[in-house]
């Protein structure tokens, strides 16, 4: 891949905010009080969503190539408040952890909203994760956002946010 400049990656963030922001109402997902919106996938955003399945899958499955494959070059991934400025950086620090830990585990996905614009895509998942870990039960309520961009034929992950907590007692 070629090297972006510092304004092409500006511009690219600007254009990811403002398709954020301008999902309206109806987009935003579920506060603190009262009931969630419904859950809106744009018609734009379907191949977006399927590389992000594709994505997940792979964690799940061990296929570190095709992971890596989904993700950009310069990726930046946000999760539990550290971050891994780029593919490499990612698939030398957490991306055999995640695998194995995708592998072990039972993730549900809950909502799932996003849409597109042009090469910019955005899509937003709520979950819960269930199963075994290291000799730990899992039970997580989790959140994702995923900015994507079509590049070369296919959309390529640029960012990735990821948060959970544990799910309350039942």
């Amino acid at each position: 891949m070629s090297m972006e400049s510092p304004v092409s990656r500006k511009s690219f963030a600007l254009a990811a905010v403002l398709l954020a922001l301008s999902a309206g109402p109806g987009l935003t997902q579920e506060g603190h009080h009262g009931e969630a919106p419904p859950a809106r996938l744009a018609p734009a955003a379907g191949e977006a969503a399927a590389a992000v399945e594709a994505f997940h899958e792979a964690l799940r499955t061990g296929d570190r190539d095709a992971a890596l494959a989904l993700l950009a070059e310069d990726a930046l991934i946000f999760e539990a408040g550290g971050a891994e400025r780029s593919r490499a950086e990612y698939a030398s620090h957490h991306l055999a952890a995640d695998s194995a830990f995708a592998a072990a585990t039972r993730a549900t996905v809950t909502r799932r909203s996003g849409d597109a614009s042009g090469e910019v895509a955005w899509i937003t998942s709520e979950g819960r994760t269930t199963g075994e870990f290291n000799g730990r039960a899992v039970d997580r309520i989790s959140t994702e956002t995923m900015l994507l961009r079509r590049e070369g034929g296919g959309w390529r992950i640029h960012h990735i946010h990821w948060s959970s907590r544990a799910a309350p007692a039942a």
